[in-house]
């Protein structure tokens, strides 16, 4: 068994790859995270990879996540230009196969304007290749990694249509997080999750059991932050179709159930020089008693500048949170969320898992190690512009060498919540869009995400509050038929 990507350096070599192949199959990614694309032809397929690209219909930033069309007309295509074509680049270091599809050869895209030829605004790899390409006029590569929860039911796409997609069937019933025998239940599907996603070359850190009916968890190894972001849409389609084999749905929705955890997306960034060293790293010198500078505690084992990185990132957070948490189910899981150890806040500190951003660095780990677990984010987020927005607030962190305005939450206590001394979160993707989109949000900046970004982002956020308060929900049924 071993990964099926493979390295192509020319255009020859992709023909010599592809010779035996009928068809390949290509996939963008629209601004809900989902992959879209479609089959090619082998002979098509490499019509467009020797010239610029080939025409993709430009309605999938033209529809929400269930193909009805925006409620209002956006930048990028609308009735006025007609739904017309974009332009779709296939990135060749992407090549892989796919084992489940009888390793028919796959390829992901990015999308650019027909006209100018530049990235679309609210591509999401165009988004994140544009941050990365940010960095490295810093002198910064971006690093990530991803963790994964997810709940599963032994449930397919017809038999939930079929129960309106309530009572559904749990995987396995309980609270059994890193539970080893939890597993044996469904021991194929389990290590299907793992070994397939290893043959398509999204390498896995971690996987276990998490705590909830039927819940895994499923940490994907730390590498560059684009390669990250494609593993994590890439892992989702995995475990999709594992699941499909075995008769399972996972869902990474972020708060499928009340009364029980929610499933985070938590995301690790750090920053390292040309020479591959870790930025974050304090030196040989202060291991021993820390930075001299820093602001506390919490910070003197990471260096100058994560603790303005850091700051960045509690600078700007509120105002680019539909870019990190973009569902109205993904609000349900910060509201109240500090019993599930769900942050709401505006919050830091050492090794802290109630905090929003957790540092993790020496002592608790060796210094080469040292980043930033922003534990904000679903299992729901569109990785691309959550990890974008987390490397861009913390990249102008330190182009403003910006200071900690306040203590880490060790020094809180909770009803600072309530008082005014912790700043918390938007509470709603109604009041988060409304915060991103304000002539003066951090998220309009040029260095962050821009104009154009946040009026076409922040108008499919507008459509999604708009269908969720025109629905009436079986909690308003349940609650007001009877007795109102």
């Amino acid at each position: 068994m071993s990964p099926t990507r493979i390295t192509l350096n020319s255009f020859d070599e992709l023909k010599t790859e592809l010779q035996g192949d009928l068809k390949v199959k290509v996939a963008g990614v629209d601004v809900d995270g989902v992959l879209r694309g479609k089959f090619m032809s082998t002979e098509k397929f490499l019509s467009a990879a020797k010239s610029d690209g080939f025409g993709f219909c430009s309605v999938i930033f033209g529809w929400d996540i269930h193909d009805t069309v925006y409620s209002k007309e956006l930048l990028i295509s609308n009735k006025a230009n007609g739904y017309r074509d974009i332009t779709a680049i296939i990135d060749l270091s992407s090549f892989r196969r796919i084992p489940w599809e009888r390793y028919v050869p796959f390829f992901l895209v990015s999308f650019l304007d027909p006209d100018t030829k530049e990235p679309l605004p609210v591509d999401p790899r165009g988004v994140l290749k544009l941050t990365t390409d940010l960095a490295d006029g810093m002198g910064y590569e971006c690093y990530s990694g991803v963790e994964y929860e997810y709940f599963n039911f032994k449930e397919t796409a017809q038999s939930v249509a079929e129960k309106n997609f309530t009572n559904l069937d749990p995987l396995t019933p309980g609270m059994h997080g890193y539970s080893l025998l939890r597993t044996q239940l469904n021991n194929d599907y389990f290590n299907d999750l793992f070994d397939e996603s290893f043959k398509f070359d999204v390498a896995i850190e971690g996987h276990h059991t998490e705590t909830g009916p039927g819940v895994l968890e499923t940490a994907l190894a730390y590498t560059s932050a684009l390669r990250m972001a494609d593993n994590a849409i890439l892992f989702k389609y995995t475990a999709k179709s594992v699941g499909m084999k075995h008769g399972v749905i996972p869902s990474f929705m972020a708060k499928p159930w009340g009364g029980l955890p929610g499933c985070s997306g938590h995301v690790h960034v750090s920053l390292r020089n040309k020479e591959g060293q870790n930025i974050f790293a304090v030196s040989d010198t202060e291991l021993k008693t820390g930075r001299a500078n820093a602001a506390n505690d919490d910070t003197k084992f990471i260096s100058q500048e994560a603790e303005w990185f850091l700051a960045g990132i509690l600078d700007g957070i509120a105002d680019v949170m539909p870019a990190v948490v973009p569902t109205i189910n993904g609000y349900k899981r910060l509201v109240g969320g500090e019993a599930f150890w769900a942050p709401n806040a505006v919050t830091y500190g050492y090794d802290s898992r109630a905090a929003s951003i957790r540092i993790i660095s020496p002592p608790s780990c060796p210094p080469a190690a040292t980043r930033m677990e922003v534990r904000i984010p679903g299992a729901d987020m569109n990785p691309y512009f959550a990890i974008s927005a987390i490397f861009r607030l913390g990249l102008r962190g330190i182009n403003k060498k910006l200071a900690l305005l306040g203590p880490p939450i060790s020094h809180f206590t909770p009803e600072d919540r309530s008082n005014g001394k912790i700043k918390m979160l938007p509470t709603s993707l109604e009041s988060a869009t409304i915060r991103m989109m304000r002539p003066d949000s951090i998220a309009r900046e040029p260095e962050v995400f821009g104009n154009d970004f946040v009026d076409h982002y922040g108008g499919t956020r507008e459509h999604e509050v708009k269908l969720w308060n025109e629905a009436v929900t079986n909690w308003e049924v349940e609650r007001y038929l009877e007795l109102a």
